[in-house]
């Protein structure tokens, strides 16, 4: 069907760049728009129909949810997808379904761990470097400490040889 033939509803579902599912209660998938498959990367002739942990396996915490007629906001991981979203899930007790809306955070995740690794590399080069510089200043230290003490005992010498030659005037 093309665009012409779609009603509004049609065509926001179709092009609504969040996934959106609905999920029956037998925590069954009703339907699922195009941008849910492709965030979980399904068809959708593969998972309507289908118990809605074939897709998201934490579909028993939905279905307390569902229970406790409670709307939710909560950020998940699924590791195995390397996907992390923002799920917003709320029923619609007359239909006896409930819907969630998914946005794909996957992408900011990615980027905040590498600021948070490149933080750590950082704070780490840092660290060497200042463990370097502390080392070089105690080499220095010591070296400056064994001049000195060489300096000392030379300029203590001669002071004595100036003292003894003058005590030899004297005489």
């Amino acid at each position: 069907m093309d665009d012409s033939n779609k009603s509004l509803w049609e065509l926001l579902w179709d092009y609504d760049p969040n996934g959106l599912i609905v999920v029956d209660q037998q925590l069954n998938v009703r339907l699922v728009n195009p941008a849910f498959c492709r965030i979980f990367k399904v068809q959708a002739d593969d998972v309507v129909g289908c118990p809605a942990r074939t897709v998201m396996p934490d579909a028993a915490e939905l279905a307390e949810l569902w229970r406790a007629n409670q709307q939710a906001v909560r950020e998940k991981a699924y590791p195995q997808l390397e996907l992390a979203v923002r799920q917003v899930i709320f029923t619609i007790p007359r239909e006896r379904i409930f819907a969630c809306i998914v946005v794909d955070l996957t992408e900011k995740w990615r980027q905040k761990a590498e600021i948070a690794r490149l933080k750590r590399d950082t704070i780490e080069r840092v660290n060497e470097v200042v463990n370097n510089q502390m080392k070089v200043a105690h080499s220095i230290a010591s070296l400056l400490g064994e001049t000195t003490a060489e300096s000392r005992s030379s300029l203590i010498k001669l002071v004595e040889m100036i003292q003894q030659e003058d005590g030899d005037d004297w005489s």
